[in-house]
């Protein structure tokens, strides 16, 4: 597999989203202790994406957190015409996500935390499916794995050592 990792430059736009906050509580011999960990997922919507997890005692500061992480683990995805290249699974923890190109106008079908996901990496049509765990961290991670794994057929060309027109013809 291609390392597809980005190297984070200041031309790069990076819009994040929330994708979900979980409030914790640590119980101890003074009484209750609350802190905020949050999911947080950046992109530039043409192809770059990255997620965090932001811990803090507030939730501004665990979403800042998420963010500064999020920008530390970006990769690049092939996004043709506005959908991914082929079908792809994926497994992470217990949940599983499953990814389908989709035709132009079909939209983004796909449930919270997989549609962030597609939305910040610049997807305007596909067809995702989450099945097992519906933890958001994992569904997050599930659905980032599948679409690094994802190959258009430009890597195909130039990890084979051929012209594109020969991945086409077989």
């Amino acid at each position: 597999m291609a390392n597809n990792r980005v190297k984070i430059t200041s031309d790069i736009e990076l819009k994040d989203r929330l994708v979900a906050i979980n409030r914790v509580t640590k119980v101890t011999k003074g009484g209750r202790t609350f802190s905020f960990s949050a999911i947080v997922v950046v992109g530039n919507e043409d192809g770059i994406i990255g997620w965090g997890l932001g811990k803090a005692g507030e939730v501004t500061a665990a979403i800042a957190k998420g963010v500064e992480a999020a920008k530390k683990n970006l990769i690049r995805v092939p996004v043709l015409n506005g959908t991914v290249p082929h079908e792809q699974t994926a497994h992470f923890g217990g949940a599983e996500v499953f990814i389908k190109p989709a035709s132009t106008g079909t939209g983004v079908v796909a449930g919270g935390a997989m549609r962030a996901v597609m939305d910040s990496v610049g997807i305007t049509d596909v067809l995702a499916k989450s099945k097992g765990s519906s933890n958001p961290h994992n569904l997050v991670k599930a659905t980032i794995l599948a679409l690094s794994e994802m190959r258009d057929a430009r890597m195909v060309a130039q990890n084979r050592g051929i012209s594109v027109e020969k991945v086409f013809r077989g």
